[in-house]
Parts: C-alpha cells; sequence; structure tokens
C-alpha cells in the first residue's frame, strides 16, 4: 500500500442532515488541497433511516429553525417557504442508499451525487426520498438511470448501506457532520458537528498530516 493510501479521512454524514449541507464548502475545500496527500472517503451515518411516519408540523418547524441557523452561520443557500410541505416523510435511508448506488457504479461521481442530492433537498425542494428523484440526479451527474435504479434495488446496495450505518455507529458518531482521521489502523475523530475551513485545517495538520 503507498503512502497516500495509508492516510484517510473520513466525512461522516447524511445528504439530508442540513449541517452536513452546511459543511459542503468546507469538505470541498479540504478534498482540493488534500485529496493529493490522503484519500477523503464518504461514510454515510443513516440521520433517519427507516422513518415510516409523516412529519408532525412541530417537529417540521423545529427542523426549519436548524435549517435558518446553518444558514446564518454558513451562508449555503435554503429555500424556506414550503419545505418539507404536510405529509412529508423524512426518511434519509433512499437518498443514503442512492449514494451507495452510486459508489458501486462509479466512485468518481460519488461527492459530485451526495452534492447534488443536498442542493436538490435544501434548494430545490426536491422529496429525494424518492426513487424517481433520485434516478433523475443520477442522470444528470452523468449515469444511466436504468442501472442507477437497478443497482438501487440491489442486495448489494441495501447491505452495503447499512454497514454504512454500523460502521458510523461502531466508531461512535451520532452527530453528523463528523471528520475521522485514520492514519494505517489508528484513527481519530478530528471534529463533530460544524467547523470552519480553517479549524479543520488545523486540527488535520497537528494530527493526521503531522
Amino acid at each position: 500500500m503507498s503512502a497516500m493510501n495509508e492516510k484517510i479521512l473520513w466525512y461522516v454524514a447524511d445528504p439530508m442532515c442540513s449541517w452536513c449541507w452546511g459543511f459542503t464548502p468546507v469538505i470541498e475545500r479540504i478534498r482540493n488541497e488534500y485529496g493529493g496527500r490522503l484519500k477523503v472517503e464518504l461514510l454515510l451515518g443513516g440521520l433517519r433511516p427507516g422513518t415510516k411516519e409523516p412529519m408532525p408540523s412541530a417537529q417540521r418547524e423545529e427542523i426549519l429553525h436548524h435549517w435558518h441557523t446553518v444558514h446564518c452561520v454558513t451562508g449555503q443557500s435554503f429555500k424556506f417557504e414550503g419545505a418539507m410541505p404536510e405529509g412529508f416523510v423524512y426518511d434519509t435511508e433512499p437518498a443514503s442508499r442512492g449514494v451507495v448506488a452510486v459508489s458501486l457504479i462509479n466512485p468518481e461521481a460519488v461527492f459530485p451525487f451526495f452534492q447534488a442530492v443536498q442542493s436538490a433537498f435544501y434548494v430545490e425542494q426536491q422529496n429525494v426520498a424518492n426513487l424517481i428523484v433520485l434516478a433523475q440526479l443520477a442522470s444528470s451527474a452523468g449515469l444511466d438511470a436504468q442501472q442507477f435504479l437497478r443497482t438501487f434495488e440491489s442486495d448489494a446496495a441495501k447491505r452495503q448501506t447499512l454497514a454504512h450505518f454500523q460502521k458510523a455507529r461502531q466508531w461512535g458518531v451520532h452527530g453528523f457532520p463528523a471528520v475521522i482521521g485514520q492514519n494505517g489502523a489508528d484513527r481519530s475523530l478530528l471534529s463533530t458537528g460544524y467547523c470552519s475551513f480553517e479549524e479543520l485545517r488545523t486540527r488535520l495538520d497537528e494530527g493526521l498530516m503531522k
């Protein structure tokens, strides 16, 4: 194994996590500036997988309050009016499995697709728990929609999605976003929750990159 591949930065996130959307510019800068020296991997944490009931209005108001906070802190765009309409089921498993399906088809497309799902949900108010919406996003990302649909429904995608969630729990991650540095067999938590690029860069340089 090359020295580059021994160091991995794990980004633990969920495509329907608002603070992860706020963190997108930070992780993109990290990928751009450190991508040649370490491997950046996405681990899907599972924010609300398997939710079956429509969202109560009180919970919607609480989540919208979080969205406003994320917008104020990070400057990321949101469309608030009409978001999460009545009857919306906040199940994050389909969007996460969509990302896994893309990873099985073309690993290079994982981060662009992940961000496309985030933008579709937060800015365009698309229901990214819907398979047809996910297939359209995959097609826009340059993937074959039919291949995406087949892969999404495969046992491999279902198993791997669950494996992502389980690994995040095993590593003790319960809030997103989180960033974990791995050097060989050693892992260290570099950040949990939102932090600025400058904060993360300092922790990365003093930890994983030293």
